[in-house]
């Protein structure tokens, strides 16, 4: 499995890196921001735009005893019921949702995290489906998703080698052909050093399918660093104002930040590129400026090339210097003035000769 295909866009070794982004909570409760917040993912130049489908109580329990309260972090003092209600993309929405990334020729699919989550997608035609972090250890999820027939992108953060393993089997027993992976620190936001991007080439030779980079990191340094280790896939928050005061917005990209990610990421595929020990074209005007084999004497045929009267330097329209040590000695064919480039009729050279 060397690619996988979304919506008509091959993804995979060989193709752009694909670049979604995360609209998350980033709409703050507004329709309308999250309508502005699509049209801000085609203007940056994003491949997709990905939603989350829950509801508070599809993700965890309306239930107050400690299990159930934040400590620490972003979201501290918070309890989950909460913050997901907070959190969460209103189901009411998802057509209007669907339909404007229609609209705007983008492509739009979700994450679900449970059976009717995926009956919603399914409804919309959604045309592929991500598995977050957090439900990589959900077994009986990534097969029902597999079912569907659809490409399935599973996020790794957190998850160990045996339970990404475990994901994957579930995903492919339970039919999924069009896997791709992402690797990914669930930390909110994560720094660069923990990200060990080298683990990218490893998973794709490991499990043979693309893979691709879930950056929660605050700028985008690592994600475009990641694409020259192999990510096929950039997955990145954005939001319209980092300090807007949403649940993921001080983690999140704005969006001029994610147009400079959307070039980065693409200027660093290009230069990928292939082996290749040619002459590029951007060199060619500057070829004439290597050194070469030039006269320092004015010199009469028949006399003898010494080792004084030529010189390595540049520019390069002479022999190249590696014949220098051929040239001296020989008797020129010709005069030769004072600072002319050696040339091989100079010195009776023959083409076998140089």
């Amino acid at each position: 499995m060397t690619q996988i295909t979304i919506a008509g866009r091959a993804i995979g070794p060989g193709h752009p890196p694909y670049v979604i982004a995360e609209l998350s909570a980033n709409h703050n409760g507004d329709l309308a921001q999250a309508l502005r917040i699509i049209d801000a993912a085609v203007e940056a130049g994003a491949d997709a735009v990905k939603i989350q489908t829950y509801r508070p109580d599809t993700i965890t329990l309306d239930a107050h005893g400690p299990d159930f309260q934040i400590t620490g972090g972003l979201w501290d003092g918070k309890r989950l019921y909460d913050l997901y209600d907070w959190a969460h993309t209103p189901w009411e929405w998802h057509e209007a949702l669907f339909a404007h990334a229609r609209a705007r020729g983008i492509t739009m699919f979700s994450s679900p995290f449970d059976a009717t989550a995926v009956d919603l997608l399914e409804n919309l035609d959604a045309p592929a489906y991500k598995i977050a972090s957090f439900e990589a250890v959900d077994l009986p999820l990534i097969r029902l998703v597999a079912g569907k027939g659809k490409p399935m992108i599973i996020s790794t953060g957190m998850a160990d080698l045996s339970e990404i393993t475990e994901a994957v089997d579930a995903a492919q027993a339970g039919g999924c052909t069009q896997l791709a992976l992402l690797h990914c620190v669930s930390g909110y936001p994560a720094p660069a050093s923990d990200y060990n991007l080298a683990t990218l080439a490893d998973m794709a030779t490991r499990f043979g399918v693309p893979v691709g980079l879930s950056d929660h990191t605050l700028d985008n340094t690592t994600a475009i660093a990641s694409v020259a280790l192999g990510a096929c896939i950039i997955e990145k928050h954005l939001t319209l104002d980092r300090t807007g005061g949403g649940p993921d917005d001080s983690f999140s990209l704005e969006p001029v930040q994610f147009a400079a990610l959307c070039q980065g990421a693409w200027a660093a595929w290009q230069a990928v590129g292939q082996v290749d020990y040619a002459r590029q074209s951007s060199e060619a005007g500057n070829a004439q400026f290597r050194r070469s084999l030039y006269f320092v004497k004015a010199l009469r045929a028949g006399d003898v090339i010494t080792a004084d009267a030529v010189r390595s330097v540049r520019p390069g329209f002479g022999l190249a210097p590696k014949y220098l040590d051929t040239v001296v000695g020989r008797v020129l064919h010709r005069d030769v003035a004072l600072n002319s480039p050696v040339l091989p009729e100079d010195a009776g050279l023959l083409p076998g000769d140089t």
